[in-house]
């Protein structure tokens, strides 16, 4: 029997990283409801930052209510196909698998994962944000139609892009391994 013939053990370590991977994948599946609620919840924050009108966060609903007291009111309700949280699991098993098959280049991938996740929170919030001041400025069936259906399609899948690019690049990029 060669060398090359002889499996060669992953490191305990990268086991462990490999586990929890998989596991925050499975935790983002499984409880969704409170990531969806964590993300209204910062968009509640980012609409009273800059909104002249009141907003209200009803995180039991994850429901974001804004333009409270203007002639445009609009509650949005973070869905699970709306959240950024399933855009995130893929790259994270892919991420768990990229560590088992290499497992050297473990420190890049979960700082590609930790930029990617950064990307989509920041993409979704972008898209929330797009949407109320569509709102604001061309009415709900208008502006719920160009802030949802057009515009934050497109912010949606152009940050995605943005997120999954950058994914790929900082975790497989030739160079120091982690």
């Amino acid at each position: 029997m060669s060398v090359t013939d002889v499996a060669v053990p992953r490191p305990l370590s990268h086991r462990l990283l490999i586990a929890l991977l998989l596991a925050v994948a499975v935790g983002l599946v499984l409880g969704h409801l409170a990531y969806q609620t964590a993300e209204v919840s910062l968009a509640g924050v980012l609409l009273r930052l800059f909104s002249s009108s009141g907003v209200y966060v009803a995180t039991g609903q994850q429901t974001v209510y804004f333009g409270l007291g203007s002639a445009h009111p609009i509650g949005l309700t973070m869905t699970p196909e709306c959240t950024s949280a399933f855009l995130l699991v893929p790259m994270i098993v892919v991420g768990a698998l990229l560590i088992g098959l290499r497992p050297r280049i473990a420190g890049r991938v979960v700082l590609s994962l930790g930029v990617a996740a950064a990307v989509l929170i920041v993409v979704n919030q972008v898209r929330i944000l797009t949407m109320a001041a569509l709102v604001g400025l061309l009415g709900t069936d208008r502006g719920y139609y160009w802030g949802h259906t057009m515009v934050g399609s497109v912010v949606s899948v152009f940050g995605g892009a943005i997120a999954l690019v950058l994914f790929v690049w900082l975790a497989t990029r030739p160079g120091r391994t982690g």
